[in-house]
């Protein structure tokens, strides 16, 4: 059986794009391997941010996770921080992977390149190996991301080779990753050449969003010259955005979606990619809601990081072992 592992960072507000590239499909794997979806709460610290905004967005993501599906009982689901050994891997691996290597990654240029350069906190820079350590302690095999951090699990998979040449190919499992074919990257509805990302009010559609809200936002989504319904993120990027958007929700391929729109406006188009979005996230808010009012988060994340501090910790004394630090504990 595969096992398989996923995080997201509890900072900003969770869009319509993180639920169609990550937490609608979370849920589909529990009967196909076994899985481990974590809140990924220490990288949330690489960047500034509030301290009342990292508690409260841990709590939302975890009712999230509850919310679209994933069951405690199939699945492992738990705080990064509560597991002291992705922190105690870190401090080992980062002697493993290299400033050029950790220099090159775009994610870091990209951040940095809008900061200065006195504010860059050593944690960005060395971000991937954190997230390495994740994704190591649970030998994974499979990796779910967008397309964005391809880049975080091949540098993994160079680590993991490089630990396993050097100490023996059964140190540490090579993972490899999975996109997903459909909707793994939804675009902002202001400018449809980004992505969305957490932090256009007007472009985003978040998942607390009211539900006239969500239907306002794609009524007034940016489209394109013409009057057909077709996919072509080059000539067409906003209708190819929203029909991304309906594929995704109606889990139905692009060519279907296309072939569905056939003769439609482009308001009629429109209004019914709210009509699909909405039918989606309105009984999501309601779980949400309840999982927030009942709090049953809290023993969810508790038992699983039980759970996953004794699989973490098998790892971790095994590359303790291989690199050899002493056993003060052992024979």
């Amino acid at each position: 059986m595969e096992r398989i592992l996923s995080g997201i960072k509890p900072t900003g507000n969770l869009t319509l794009g993180n639920y169609i590239g990550a937490l609608k499909h979370f849920k589909d794997f529990q009967d196909s391997g076994e899985v481990f979806i974590f809140i990924a709460d220490l990288h949330a610290l690489t960047l500034p941010i509030d301290p009342k905004a990292i508690n409260d967005n841990t709590r939302d993501l975890a009712a999230f996770y509850l919310a679209s599906g994933l069951d405690p009982k199939k699945a492992t689901i738990f705080v990064q921080s509560s597991v002291s050994a992705h922190a105690e891997l870190n401090a080992i691996m980062q002697n493993y992977l290299y400033m050029g290597e950790l220099s090159r990654m775009t994610q870091f240029k990209e951040k940095s390149a809008k900061m200065n350069d006195s504010a860059i906190g050593l944690g960005l820079f060395a971000y991937p190996v954190l997230m390495a350590c994740d994704i190591l302690l649970y030998d994974a095999d499979i990796v779910p991301v967008g397309e964005d951090q391809i880049q975080h699990v091949e540098i993994t998979r160079d680590l993991a080779n490089r630990i396993n040449k050097r100490y023996g190919k059964d140190t540490v499992v090579v993972p490899n990753y999975r996109v997903n074919k459909v909707g793994a990257r939804i675009m902002s509805l202001s400018d449809p050449t980004v992505k969305m990302s957490k932090s256009d009010p007007k472009g985003d559609i978040f998942l607390k969003d009211p539900m006239n809200v969500v239907r306002k936002k794609i009524m007034s989504a940016v489209t394109d010259l013409g009057s057909e319904v077709k996919f072509d993120k080059e000539n067409k990027p906003g209708i190819s955005n929203l029909l991304t958007i309906y594929a995704s929700i109606k889990e139905i391929s692009i060519e279907d979606a296309e072939a569905h729109f056939v003769g439609y406006r482009y308001g009629d188009f429109k209004r019914e990619v709210a009509d699909a979005v909405i039918a989606e996230l309105e009984p999501f808010q309601q779980r949400y809601q309840q999982i927030i009012n009942d709090k049953s988060y809290l023993a969810v994340l508790r038992e699983g990081a039980e759970r996953a501090s004794k699989i973490a910790n098998v790892t971790l004394n095994r590359v303790k072992k291989a690199v050899g630090l002493l056993d003060v504990y052992g024979e």
